[in-house]
Parts: C-alpha cells; sequence; structure tokens
C-alpha cells in the first residue's frame, strides 16, 4: 500500500472518532438516572456528601466542558477514572479485554471452519439437497436471536446434559500463570492440558452462540462468490486444458472467491464486539462487552465512553486489514 493511502486511511480514524464520542456522551447525557445516587443507593448519605462526590467525579462541571476534558484526556491516551471502580479506566478496560479477544478469536475460527467449507460444498452441489439444507441453516442462523440460542445451549448442554459449564472462564481449580493472558493459550504453553480442556469447555458455549450468525452469512457470501466464479472464462479455460477438478477448486476458484468473505469476515468481527455484550452478560463471561454492560447500568460514563471508542477503532481497523488482505488475495485490486 502507497504511503499516501495509508495517511489517509489513517486521518478518516479522526471523524469517526469524533462522531462517535458526541453520540455516546450525548446518549449518556440523556439516559436517566444520576451515577451518584445509583452508587450511594439506599446509603443515608448526607447533601454535602453527594455534592462532594459529584464535585470528585465532576460531575458538577457543565456538559460541554465535560466533554471537552474527556475529548483532551483521550486524546493521550487518559480515560479518567472509572466511577465505579476508582481506578484508571485504562486500566479495568485491559483487565477484561483479553477474555473478549479469546471469545472474538475462536468465535471467528469456528465460523470460519463451518463456513467456507459449507459455502464451497453448496456452490458445487447447486440446487442440490446440500445447497438447499445449507440455505435453510444459514436463514435459521440469520434469524435466530443470540440471547435465546444461547439460553438454549445452557438448558440443553448444562443444565440437562451437565457436559459443559454454564458460566466463567475457567474452574477456580485451575490456576494457570498469564503469558498471553488467553487461558487456552497459557494452559498450552504452561504444560497444563486440564487446564487448557477446563478452558475449553467453558469458551465452547459462548462462541457456538456468537459463531453461529456469522457463519450463516459467510455461508451465503461464499457460496455465491464461489458459484460467480465457477462461471468465469478463466475457469473454463483450466477446464479445457485438462487439469483436475480438484486442482481447479482449490488452487483457482477458491483463492478469488475468498475475496469477499475476507471483507465479510473483518465487518462481521467488528459486529461480534459488539454483539458480545448480550452474549457475555448470558453466559457471565467476563469480558469487554459484559463490563460495558455493567457500566451502563450504573451510569459509569467514563468507561463506556472509553469502550465505545475502543469499538470503533477495532471496527475500523479491521476494515483496514480487510483491504489490505483483498489486496494480497487479488492483486489486480488497487487501493
Amino acid at each position: 500500500m502507497k504511503p499516501l493511502a495509508l495517511l489517509g486511511r489513517t486521518l478518516q480514524l479522526v471523524p469517526v472518532l469524533l462522531g462517535v464520542s458526541v453520540i455516546v456522551f450525548v446518549m449518556m447525557l440523556l439516559t436517566p438516572g444520576d451515577p451518584v445516587e445509583i452508587m450511594l443507593a439506599d446509603q443515608q448519605a448526607t447533601p454535602q456528601q453527594v455534592e462532594t462526590m459529584r464535585h470528585d467525579m465532576g460531575l458538577d462541571r457543565p456538559a460541554l466542558e465535560r466533554f471537552g476534558v474527556f475529548l483532551g484526556n483521550a486524546a493521550t491516551g487518559n480515560f479518567g477514572l472509572s466511577f465505579f471502580h476508582r481506578r484508571p479506566v485504562f486500566d479495568v478496560i485491559a483487565e477484561r479485554l483479553p477474555a473478549t479477544i479469546e471469545l472474538t478469536l475462536a468465535a471467528l475460527l469456528l465460523a470460519l471452519v463451518i463456513a467456507i467449507p459449507l459455502g464451497v460444498i453448496a456452490a458445487i452441489k447447486k440446487n442440490s439437497l446440500v445447497d438447499r439444507l445449507a440455505a435453510v441453516g444459514s436463514l435459521f442462523g440469520i434469524s435466530l436471536p443470540g440471547f435465546w440460542f444461547g439460553i438454549i445451549l445452557i438448558i440443553l448442554f448444562a443444565v440437562h446434559l451437565k457436559i459443559l459449564p454454564v458460566a466463567g472462564r475457567m474452574d477456580f481449580a485451575c490456576e494457570v500463570a498469564p503469558v498471553t493472558y488467553l487461558l487456552t493459550i497459557d494452559s498450552l504453553l504452561r504444560g497444563r492440558p486440564d487446564c487448557f480442556t477446563n478452558a475449553l469447555s467453558h469458551l465452547v458455549l459462548p462462541a457456538l452462540t456468537l459463531a453461529l450468525p456469522m457463519a450463516a452469512v459467510l455461508t451465503r457470501v461464499q457460496r455465491t462468490a464461489m458459484i460467480e466464479v465457477l462461471r468465469s472464462d478463466y475457469i473454463t479455460f483450466a477446464e479445457a486444458k485438462g487439469l483436475s477438478r480438484r486442482r481447479i477448486l482449490w488452487r483457482h476458484a477458491l483463492k478469488n472467491a475468498l475475496v469477499p468473505t475476507v471483507t465479510v469476515a473483518a465487518i462481521e468481527t467488528g459486529s461480534l464486539l459488539g454483539g458480545n455484550m448480550v452474549v457475555e452478560t448470558v453466559f457471565g463471561w467476563p469480558g469487554l462487552g459484559r463490563l460495558v454492560v455493567e457500566s451502563i447500568f450504573v451510569r459509569n460514563y467514563p468507561l463506556v465512553q472509553a469502550a465505545v471508542l475502543f469499538y470503533a477503532v477495532t471496527y475500523v481497523l479491521l476494515n483496514f486489514v480487510a483491504d489490505i488482505l483483498y489486496t494480497v488475495l487479488n492483486p489486480r485490486v488497487k487501493l
């Protein structure tokens, strides 16, 4: 990629982040409820103590001033103190982020493993029983609410069959010294296969809940792209040259058919970060999504704003990575 194109893409982040910051700040401002009253709850606090707490949190300042302070601090990487945790927002997010990354990567891997082979097979066997079943499965996956599917999985595998845990990342009996802070990887690096199995069992249900809608979308994209590629002239030419069907499919057709799939996968991965709020809450997964939900309930403004900014940056960067992969898979495409 040319330096000017890279600079242009980087500069696009500025208006996006500014717009997201304004929207989140206004929405949190209009949300009923006072953070101080929520935190004090039934405590018998005097009006003076309430005002002192509001002053310490900066809530007694005008809205525009608070927003300006937030933007100024965010530009230097300082998102302030979490109202509820009374610690730097950056530190609180950093603690929860590895759990979300692990869940997102597992869901992405599972979705790709399901979608790419199924989409290719559905395209090769167009209008067959396999193709129709794939279409029905995709429609089912797209239409299914994530929280409902997660609850069904909990009832089936955790409550009735009792073969998978209900919530959490790992049992308390397993303690693994952190390396990457991804428990499945750290368990293997530390030579603890028992903890790896334990962490994996906790990961299966939430990852499957997140992966199913994504796999449904990617299956349809992969099928459509593969059908279009198989109709191309160079595929007909390759067949006329006598190349084997397997070589044509896997060395020529699939590489070009993956281009739109990679693009959509990057966008869907950004959606996973937003969608995992509900899934993490359902499964008690101690990740960033669950932290954001908890922070919204207690009106923890600094943490919500910082987390949403992180989601926005991640979404834009994932699209940027998708564009780069686009050029790798298809060198004829120039950014």
